[in-house]
């Protein structure tokens, strides 16, 4: 029996063969402290959070192929029970950061040159894993490469900053404390490589409403726990602790439901929200505890998968 599947996937690598094609991995991550506060005068919330980086990543498959008239072709494939992407391609961020850093480094795309991009989607969307933003910041380096440009160009961190605070934490990787609004670096900490589980209920969650629920209900962190977690040196120091938990779970119940069993599951060291949601993520105490709970959470009908916390960040692996 001809496996569909699987033909497009020999296809796609066939395409992407040889030289001139690169491969980059785009790695997610959950935030072990998560303090939003006041708005500041733009509008903007003033965050301060500790993210992690995680060795569950996407794919991105770049090379330039003759202009086409698209400034950018992009395909996606997802794997491992995610539903295919939902969105024009050309709303994707990746197509945005592309065309951003186009446009940084006095590139036209579209009649000579198109960048040609397969995104193979393992990270699930609305889950505050911030896989979106970790795709960006690949694209970003791959596009670079394929320029001729360093890597190291101070354009590419600028035009990540536009895109998202999310998407320059992936440029640095690792473990590490930002603040503003969640774009500047304060330090970074010592990476920790324990196992965990992510799981995520059905459906997901608005951001923007979740910070609007958390507006008109703030939950504050005492002083106390956010001096402990903005002063923490290492990543397992860091207290697990995000002030936007109840609006989310208000919005998506799912989310407490997933985060109440995972606290009680054997193994399970804690258990919290990342981001906005709507994945929750639980520490485990080791690699067996977090193969059961994942098995148990998808028996549930969970989308579920285990993991490391890593020293990962968007980077080129290798060529195609």
């Amino acid at each position: 029996m001809l496996d569909i599947a699987r033909v497009a996937q020999d296809v796609e690598a066939r395409e992407f063969a040889g030289m001139g094609s690169l491969k980059l991995v785009a790695p997610a991550k959950v935030n072990l402290y998560l303090n939003v506060k006041g708005v500041r005068d733009d509008g903007y919330h003033e965050v301060s959070t500790t993210m992690h980086a995680l060795m569950l990543h996407d794919v991105l498959r770049m090379k330039i192929i003759p202009g086409t008239g698209e400034a950018v072709k992009l395909t996606t494939r997802s794997f491992e029970g995610l539903a295919p992407l939902d969105v024009d391609p050309q709303d994707n961020i990746v197509v945005k950061a592309i065309l951003k850093l186009a446009e940084a480094f006095g590139r036209t795309l579209g009649e000579e040159e198109t960048m040609r991009v397969h995104l193979e989607k393992r990270i699930p969307v609305q889950a505050g894993l911030g896989g979106g933003s970790s795709d960006a910041a690949a694209a970003l380096l791959g596009s670079a490469v394929l320029w001729g440009e360093s890597v190291l160009d101070p354009r590419i961190k600028e035009v990540a900053a536009q895109l998202g605070a999310d998407v320059v934490f992936f440029l640095q990787g690792g473990c590490a404390l930002y603040d503003g609004i969640g774009e500047n670096l304060v330090r970074t900490l010592k990476p920790m490589n324990d196992f965990l589980v992510l799981v995520k209920p059905e459906g997901g969650v608005s951001t923007a409403e979740s910070y609007k629920k958390l507006d008109e209900d703030p939950q504050p962190i005492t002083t106390k726990d956010a001096e402990a977690a903005e002063s923490a040196e290492y990543a397992m120091s860091v207290p697990l602790l995000n002030n936007m938990a109840k609006a989310s779970e208000q919005l998506n119940p799912g989310i407490r439901t997933v985060r109440e069993w995972l606290q009680e599951q054997p193994g399970v060291c804690n258990a919290m929200m990342s981001g906005s949601g709507a994945a929750v993520f639980a520490v485990c105490d080791s690699f067996a505890s977090a193969a059961k709970v994942a098995t148990d959470a998808q028996a549930k009908g969970w989308w579920a998968r285990t993991t490391t916390f890593g020293p990962f960040k968007a980077t080129l692996t290798t060529n195609c």
